[in-house]
């Protein structure tokens, strides 16, 4: 009897350590058996997700998931968790973080209702507006100008939709073009094959500040969209899981949002030293100090 006793003692003691294992579930419990958590980058998005000089993955969002793997790897209390990376497009990110692929997607994904039917979002890394570039030899003051013009956006991204959207509601008749990256896009424009590309103006600011003469662009002033929030996805559905990025980037935000920022926002930067002179606007400071996840633009003030 004594030994019985001993035995079931034995076994009570031992439960709360194999009901907390069994209490993972989702993309915690994948990375857990697995020892590997995956990001996807993207390879062109200066200065969220690119490659250096080295083909290695770097940029802000990069560096907020960074502090996400951290709090993984302390939630499931194993720093040998491996971190592997996947190079994703505008076309394949929302499909790879849906089928389980990818855990994290670290980019310049805007944060909609309508994309929230598929993918979850951690708190928002920035605002952006919906913009156009064009040649300063092209003339175009407006989005008016481009009345009857080949413009070009990239595939899968909000922007060409707001661009159909647009072209429809004001008669504009403009061409659209589709390029299958932003680099494609940009490139476009840099060979006359399009006289605008339309993108969020931290994407345009980077793409003009690495091309052969940046004095040659203009970014509009007129814009196709409100400011829309970016956030890093993951998988839709995942509480335990969103909770600790949602954590870990709240945490992050309020004690270095600022440096973050100024660090690739604001100093020179890999792989060419350029600086894109963007300071922090009131929304983005107010995003920093009070972080939310909310794919409404007017929540954002």
């Amino acid at each position: 009897m004594i030994m019985k006793r001993l035995l079931i003692g034995l076994a009570f003691c031992a439960l709360p350590g194999a009901l907390h294992a069994e209490e993972l579930t989702g993309t915690l419990k994948k990375i857990k058996e697995t020892g590997a958590i995956t990001i996807g980058y993207r390879e062109t998005s200066v200065p969220f997700s690119y490659l250096d000089e080295s083909n290695k993955p770097v940029g802000f969002a990069m560096d907020i998931c960074a502090k996400i793997v951290e709090a993984v790897k302390k939630e499931l209390k194993d720093d040998k968790i491996q971190t592997k990376y996947v190079s994703v497009t505008s076309s394949t990110r929302i499909p790879l973080i849906a089928n389980g692929t990818v855990d994290l997607e670290c980019g310049s994904t805007t944060n909609n209702a309508e994309r929230q039917k598929q993918v979850s979002y951690t708190n928002s890394h920035f605002l952006s507006e919906s913009k156009y570039v064009t040649k300063k030899s092209a003339n175009i003051k407006s989005i008016a100008d481009l009345k009857g013009k080949t413009v070009v956006s990239t595939a899968g991204t909000t922007n060409i939709k707001q661009a159909n959207e647009r072209n429809q509601a004001d008669s504009l008749g403009m061409t659209i073009l589709t390029g299958k990256d932003h680099a494609e896009s940009f490139l476009n424009v840099e060979t006359d094959r399009a006289v605008a590309f339309i993108m969020d103006d931290i994407l345009l600011a980077s793409f003009v500040a690495n091309s052969k003469d940046p004095s040659a662009y203009v970014i509009s002033t007129d814009a196709f969209s409100k400011a829309e929030p970016y956030g890093i996805m993951l998988p839709k559905g995942d509480a335990a899981f969103k909770k600790v990025a949602d954590d870990a980037t709240a945490a992050l935000y309020k004690s270095e949002g600022p440096a973050l920022y100024a660090k690739w926002f604001e100093k020179p930067i890999p792989p060419k030293g350029i600086n894109l002179n963007l300071p922090l606007t009131p929304a983005m400071k107010n995003q920093l100090a009070n972080p939310i996840d909310s794919p409404d633009p007017a929540a954002y003030k």
